[in-house]
């Protein structure tokens, strides 16, 4: 493993990530909802990271672009943890075995809540949901 760190992160919007993309770059496709860079303590791997009400969230202020939550590695052997806030590469603290597992586990309930209320507000014609409401009339009583 390379024992260099990024410290900035320059933001290049595209449509497609590059077959190769360039240390220090976060790629951002706005049609794929999804930013892409390599990993910012040097060892060469991409991070992925999408963006969705459960996942990764991407703010541009005009000038820099900031993701949250940090960005945890833990797959990879490194396991490097940091933010990216306005361009900047800000170093979190490494953790253990058992933070991972418990983050990884409140992940897991986060997404299952959220889900399973789009699944029921879907499946129920009275919640709402502008298409059932526009398109009612084609659904027999």
């Amino acid at each position: 493993m390379t024992t260099w760190k990024v410290h900035r992160m320059q933001h290049d919007f595209v449509e497609c990530i590059p077959d190769q993309p360039q240390e220090g770059v976060l790629y951002i496709s706005l049609p794929y909802a999804t930013a892409v860079h390599k990993c910012a303590c040097g060892c060469g791997h991409e991070v992925v990271t999408p963006f969705s009400p459960t996942d990764w969230h991407m703010l541009f202020d005009g000038e820099a672009v900031s993701l949250a939550p940090s960005i945890g590695n833990w797959s990879f052997p490194c396991r490097s943890h940091y933010w990216i806030e306005r361009g900047r590469v800000v170093w979190a603290a490494r953790w253990s075995d058992g933070q991972i597992a418990q983050g990884r586990e409140r992940d897991a309930r986060r997404k299952s809540a959220y889900y399973d209320v789009i699944e029921t507000k879907m499946a129920d014609p009275k919640s709402g949901n502008v298409w059932r409401r526009l398109f009612g009339w084609l659904r027999p009583n």
